[in-house]
């Protein structure tokens, strides 16, 4: 999808304020805004807890309409069942594009598979501590320690994790990726262009972001690692210069 058309797309955004800190608000909207439209804001919790007071500071900032939930029982959950009551009903109105589901819960993770199978984009936000399953449920997942990272002590925008070469190189579980990624996304010659390579990953993992890893940007990564031989190519209609990578082992 085009990037002007996936600008474009209304998002309904429900924010489960129990499992999200609200020091992520900035970045979080900052992230959504590259995948859509935020049409609907909508944050559940109970609003008389103190424990809340963090968001209630933001709603107006942000035009987020916060919904009351009262913990009827101790022990059970009230918000998640309101946000997915919500989120059926938002889902029933045929008017969006896609869902962001802002929680660590993994209560979420039906709701998720529901709202795909009618052809929506899920986009799930939520701390590392994420059950897999959720994560697994979504399109893709954003992790948003790193949305906190976002503004690094010197007010600068790059990532802080940053990760040496060697850190990288003994991730296997990273290593293992790029390179089926480069490999599944290679033509005959062995070379991988980079967007397939992108699009190959999410496939494979919705949670992968280079951000994990301290790198803004794929092909950061992929450079940082020194696993693969990236070639610059310029094509007669293209105005930028487009980058393909080949894995080191394999020969010319």
């Amino acid at each position: 999808m085009e990037d002007d058309e996936m600008n474009q797309r209304k998002l309904a955004v429900l924010i489960d304020a129990d499992n999200t800190p609200a020091r992520i608000v900035n970045g979080l909207l900052a992230e959504i805004a590259k995948y859509g439209i935020a049409s609907v804001k909508r944050i559940y919790g109970d609003w008389t807890n103190p424990h809340l007071k963090g968001w209630k500071e933001s709603l107006l900032e942000y035009s987020i309409i916060p919904i009351q939930q009262f913990g009827y029982t101790v022990g059970k959950n009230a918000t998640d069942s309101a946000m997915i009551i919500d989120a059926m009903d938002l889902l029933y109105t045929e008017k969006f594009d896609g869902f962001c589901i802002v929680s660590s819960d993994s209560d979420f993770t039906s709701l998720a598979a529901r709202i795909r199978e009618e052809g929506l984009m899920v986009y799930g936000f939520g701390e590392v501590k994420t059950p897999r399953p959720f994560v697994a449920a979504c399109d893709k997942f954003i992790y948003t320690e790193i949305l906190r990272e976002d503004e690094s002590s010197d007010g600068s925008s790059e990532p802080q994790n940053r990760k040496s070469t060697a850190i990288l190189k003994q991730d296997t579980k990273l290593v293992s990726l790029l390179r089926f990624a480069v490999e599944d996304s290679a033509d005959d010659t062995g070379w991988a262009y980079l967007g397939n390579v992108g699009q190959n990953i999410a496939k494979r993992d919705p949670a992968f972001d280079s951000r994990n890893y301290g790198k803004k940007k794929l092909g950061e990564l992929i450079d940082a690692t020194d696993l693969f031989v990236k070639e610059e190519r310029v094509l007669n209609n293209s105005p930028g210069k487009l980058l393909y990578y080949r894995d080191k082992r394999k020969r010319r």
